[in-house]
């Protein structure tokens, strides 16, 4: 493998991305290969399932140049192609194809979201050290007030953003449903959703920048506060205005989302309901909050949730933006900046609060799906 990946190394810059696609053209040919091949009966392919015994191992040898790997492997790949040939019916292996499909995002889940979760959890209770400390960590943090101060503007963000963002969302998918140029109205709206939460904070800089009076203002805001005859505000040294100022930023960018979910969901409310409502004499409002948003409930909790959740780690746009004005700190970015001063075992009980603060909102979406399967 090493030589493999210095003979791509060596090759010009052009002509390793042609080799590097090719390889990984191969690699993903060979897995469809086999994951087609595995659950086929039949002579012909037991004996591509006999070569590929063969040549997998062959291949790992070349490239690893571990012969215990090799046989590992061999081993491995030889013992579930007989199992499958012996106990499936017909030899169909459905169950290979079953393990080759989930295999790799079990192994992705376990690496990328189990182990750290475990490790998260051992460091909360440790110092920076590593000596065990107990709930140390978690007294600190309930008894500093700026620790209090960051678990306050986390509840808020997560109690306003999602609730502005499907209500706006929500009523945009509503007033534009089936009007002329509905498609062009709800790009424009879905826009934000294509730049990233520090794209976004950047424009939004711009926007509430501020100089001194008798400068000239390049931030938008400033700029209409100054053409009103007023004197120009620093926005985000005005707490608790300037968190609400930087909830707009999600807003702005979470509203095309709940836009599109929702309108998708209100064009699959049976126009049946509709009309027998209106025929039973109701007005707008009464067909929208008596028929269409029973009829989209399971998306509106979709929505809720999904934008709490991303509310609930918002990092991006405090770390942009608020880092240097008062009281604008969030979980996540209170994380991340004790990490940095290597204060693990405080950082790790901060990600508990937050693991903690998301777990009741997943649970809650697993509920509602399972009901409405249930219901189906």
């Amino acid at each position: 493998m090493k030589d493999l990946l210095t003979l791509i190394g060596s090759l010009p810059p052009l002509a390793q991305v042609p080799v590097v696609i090719v390889l990984f053209l191969a690699v993903a040919a060979l897995a469809i290969l086999l994951i087609e091949v595995a659950p086929r009966p039949g002579r012909k392919y037991t004996v591509i399932r006999a070569v590929a015994c063969v040549a997998i191992p062959l291949a790992v040898l070349l490239l690893l140049g571990s012969v215990i790997w090799a046989a590992a492997v061999a081993a491995v790949l030889g013992g579930v192609f007989f199992v499958l040939d012996y106990r499936s019916k017909k030899g169909s292996g459905y169950l290979f194809a079953l393990v080759g499909f989930l295999a790799p995002a079990l192994v992705l889940l376990a690496v990328g979201l189990v182990y750290p979760t475990i490790q998260t959890f051992i460091d909360a209770f440790l110092s920076s050290r590593g000596r065990f400390v107990g709930f140390d960590n978690f007294v600190w943090i309930f008894s500093q007030p700026q620790n209090l101060v960051v678990i306050r503007n986390t509840i808020i963000w997560v109690l306003v953003v999602p609730a502005i963002s499907t209500a706006a969302g929500l009523a945009y998918a509503v007033f534009i449903d089936r009007a002329r140029g509905e498609k062009v109205f709800k790009a424009l709206v879905f826009m934000p959703m294509a730049i990233s939460f520090v794209g976004a904070s950047i424009i939004f800089r711009f926007i509430y920048a501020y100089r001194p009076e008798g400068e000239s203002q390049y931030g938008l805001l400033n700029q209409i506060v100054v053409w009103l005859g007023l004197p120009p505000v620093n926005w985000l040294q005005h707490a608790p205005l300037n968190s609400f100022l930087l909830m707009v930023v999600l807003i702005w960018v979470q509203t095309g989302f709940a836009m599109v979910i929702l309108s998708a969901a209100l064009k699959g409310v049976p126009t049946e309901q509709l009309e027998a409502a209106e025929l039973d004499g109701t007005n707008a409002w009464q067909r929208f909050w008596n028929v269409q948003v029973p009829g989209i409930r399971g998306s509106l909790i979709v929505v809720l949730t999904t934008i709490s959740i991303a509310s609930l780690k918002v990092f991006d746009i405090v770390r942009t933006m608020g880092t240097a004005y008062p009281d604008t700190g969030v979980i996540a970015n209170e994380m991340v900046t004790l990490l940095q001063k290597f204060e693990t075992g405080r950082s790790s009980a901060f990600a508990v609060i937050l693991f903690l603060l998301v777990l009741p909102i997943v649970i809650y979406n697993a509920r509602q799906i399972q009901k409405q399967r249930e219901i189906r």
